[in-house]
């Protein structure tokens, strides 16, 4: 048997996955997430890859692998920069132990070639949950909604059939979009909100996040808001009502509870849309290169209240909750599991299932 340690590097969340794997079957497969926003202490990210494994109990290691998103963080000048200063940390964490990285050609590589080639280690997360998702659907279109964006992966013939490798070239064909469950800020989402029998156009300012939004709505609850608030005050009901309540430039005293909560509904189905125009993209471009139904795959902390109803919104084939393909764990920190996993096939010689 086999244990392998697998880490999703984010920006602002950093996921670690622990699998045990015996004759490529899953013995065993624990997660734990760490918020960690990287672009304010990235010094500390070494104590918190060793915090994430203590705390996974994680002990007789076969390797580590990983993947990152990080590396786009503000912390540093350029990803080149991002990547090697992340890999330095991985390698200061763990200085005896295989280490492998996910490229995105969905293969995983030595930290040596991954130095040598930054750009394709870079933002890679995707393609491990591409990779992980063909191992049980053939063709299909994953919609993974995070904290801060969405990624949209088409899979074909059981293979990952993503056009953009870059985030730019993503962003450009629909297979990113930068919105998501938490830290989105609602002028990213809105430019103008329907209310009392007019139109506002909203303030450009970092009044309100998506978080807000969703936990008024009871798509999220307090637990599930893990990212830090626009104004820093608590992850309640009535202080997302009040942080919703500026956008417009108005407060609780001005806007009734009922009137708060239509903005929020509007903001949310507005982006729903933004994740349908990604997905109506992809969706399109897989459906032209196979001749069966084509399932979309839903994945996140917003797989229901955004990725499923972008889905609906455009009448695809049918939609399946990841969770039904993987352990529940397992979903809450895919990238993570998926590298663990391809580790672990790696070092077993077999497809780990």
């Amino acid at each position: 048997m086999v244990d392998v340690l697998g880490y999703d590097i984010g920006g602002a969340n950093t996921k670690a996955a622990l699998v045990s794997v015996k004759k490529g079957k899953l013995q065993r497969a624990e997660v734990a997430v760490e918020y960690f926003p990287i672009w304010k202490q990235p010094e500390k990210l070494t104590r918190i890859l060793l915090a994430l494994k203590d705390k996974l109990g994680a002990e007789r290691l076969g390797c580590v692998s990983v993947t990152m998103t990080a590396e786009l963080s503000d912390a540093y000048q350029t990803k080149r920069e991002g990547v090697n200063t992340i890999l330095s940390c991985v390698l200061e964490a763990f200085p005896d132990l295989p280490i492998y990285i996910l490229n995105t050609d969905a293969e995983l590589v030595t930290v040596d070639a991954a130095k040598q080639e930054p750009l394709r280690v870079a933002a890679a997360n995707w393609a491990g949950t591409g990779w992980i998702v063909s191992q049980h659907v053939k063709n299909c279109v994953v919609v993974d909604v995070g904290s801060t964006s969405t990624s949209i992966i088409p899979i074909v013939n059981g293979r990952v059939a993503a056009r953009g490798k870059t985030d730019l070239d993503k962003l450009i064909c629909g297979e990113l979009v930068y919105t998501g469950s938490l830290r989105t800020n609602v002028t990213a989402i809105v430019q103008f909100i329907p209310i009392r029998n007019g139109v506002a156009t909203v303030a450009s300012e970092l009044f309100a996040l998506s978080g807000d939004v969703h936990l008024v709505l009871g798509n999220i609850t307090e637990k599930d808001y893990t990212s830090e608030t626009a104004d820093g005050r608590e992850k309640t009901v009535p202080e997302s009502l009040a942080r919703l309540a500026r956008v417009v430039c108005a407060d609780t005293d001005m806007l009734s509870k009922q009137e708060i909560i239509g903005m929020a509904q509007y903001i949310c189905d507005r982006q729903i849309r933004q994740v349908a125009a990604g997905l109506g993209k992809v969706y399109t471009y897989t459906k032209s290169m196979v001749a069966c139904k084509v399932p979309v795959v839903v994945t996140g902390l917003g797989e229901n209240f955004l990725a499923k109803k972008a889905a609906e919104s455009l009448g695809v084939d049918a939609v399946i909750d990841l969770g039904t393909l993987l352990p529940h764990k397992a979903v809450l920190a895919t990238p993570a599991f998926a590298v663990a996993m391809m580790a672990a096939k790696k070092l077993e010689g077999e497809t780990a299932k």
